[in-house]
């Protein structure tokens, strides 16, 4: 129950009886209900004053937690965008150096290719000069022969001179072994002509337009060149290359960067043979040979796939995913670089709109698998 300042001060009074006490004590009482009711509106304004502070703090509080929230917002936003550029930096700065490689690559191939095809050309006219005059040189020399015979035959009593000279000739001998001399070089200038012409066939890597070639003829060029590698050596047998091929049609390529391509990955394998049979005797190796089986077929009818196996010491399953990665390599330092697979699956995926890929088991060997369209679309020509 709340007394206002009359009741107060009239209960007050009834309990002092002398007038002049009553008179004193009513004085002495509005004096501190005024005292009370100042001290009263003071602690009020105090609470309106505190209320309003309250109000106005929470209101900064929710504008600087706003403010917060948005600042962390967009830190965190910043921190993604400046993570983004750096890994798309990082992408750049790896395709700068994987392109930077391959040209200087390209270019060395390309020089590679300028310098063969100009000694392969050199070689040649001095070859087909030889190669044209062989077949006369051979049929000069059977008639020669025929002649010489019917002079004996005619002649069966020769001179003592005619006899000494042809003792000191070795007649018979002659007759005999110059039909085997002039086979023989007739061999090898045909020989001579093929490596020609697999020289040409495998530098052409400056041809910029799609060819319809035959992919058969370009391994077989790539294994003419790689020839020295496969046969047998002082330490191993030779290294046996095992062909089936299927009915392929002509395909639409760049030929010299294919060339390239079935190079890498026969060297390659040519290398792994050679790895392995540092660990074997040689007789072990002649009832175990080393083997590379190359096998194209016709896929989906519109791909060709040509698939290079070989039976060395194979690679982990988890380093096949990487092979193809620029600078990988699995050879020991200064034995590889790790850019011929790269360039490799560049030339097949990129150039060729394919695949490359490799399969392995470790103590059975490495299979790479590489399909490609036989007609190459004009969006993948350009």
């Amino acid at each position: 129950m709340v007394l206002n300042k009359a009741d107060m001060v009239s209960d007050a009074a009834e309990s002092v009886t002398e007038p002049g006490e009553r008179l004193s004590v009513e004085t002495e009482l509005q004096q501190r209900v005024q005292q009370l009711e100042k001290e009263n509106r003071i602690l009020h304004k105090k609470l309106a004053r505190s209320e309003a502070n309250c109000l106005q703090l929470e209101e900064t509080t929710r504008k600087k937690e706003s403010l917060l929230r948005q600042v962390i917002h967009e830190l965190k936003t910043s921190q993604t965008n400046l993570e983004q550029q750096s890994r798309e930096l990082e992408q750049a700065l790896s395709n700068l150096k994987s392109t930077q490689t391959q040209l200087i690559q390209t270019e060395k191939m390309s020089s590679l290719g300028q310098l063969v095809a100009g000694v392969a050309h050199e070689i040649n006219n001095p070859v087909n000069f030889i190669y044209g005059n062989l077949s006369h040189v051979q049929e000069y020399t059977q008639s020669l022969m025929h002649l010489i015979q019917l002079y004996q035959h005619a002649y069966p009593q020769p001179t003592p001179d005619l006899v000494t000279a042809s003792e000191q000739l070795d007649l018979a001998f002659v007759q005999e072994d110059l039909p085997k001399i002039l086979g023989s070089m007739k061999i090898g200038v045909d020989r001579i002509r093929e490596i020609i012409l697999s020289l040409r066939n495998f530098s052409r890597l400056d041809e910029a337009e799609f060819k319809s070639v035959d992919i058969h003829a370009g391994i077989e060029s790539t294994l003419l060149i790689l020839q020295h590698r496969l046969k047998a050596q002082p330490k191993r047998p030779a290294i046996q290359v095992v062909k089936n091929y299927g009915n392929l049609p002509l395909v639409e390529c760049y030929p010299g960067q294919l060339n390239q391509v079935f190079m890498n990955i026969l060297a390659n394998a040519i290398d792994a043979l050679e790895e392995l049979s540092l660990n074997h005797s040689y007789e072990t190796l002649q009832a175990q040979p080393a083997q590379i089986h190359i096998t194209t077929s016709v896929i989906d009818a519109d791909r060709v796939q040509i698939a290079i196996a070989d039976n060395g010491a194979g690679i982990p399953e988890d380093l096949c995913s990487s092979i193809f990665n620029l600078f990988f390599t699995t050879k020991p330092v200064g034995k590889g670089t790790g850019i011929g697979m790269s360039i490799s699956h560049q030339i097949i995926t990129e150039k060729h709109s394919g695949t490359l890929t490799c399969a392995s088991n470790l103590g059975e060997g490495t299979e790479f698998l590489i399909q490609i369209p036989i007609h190459q679309t004009s969006d993948e020509a350009a």
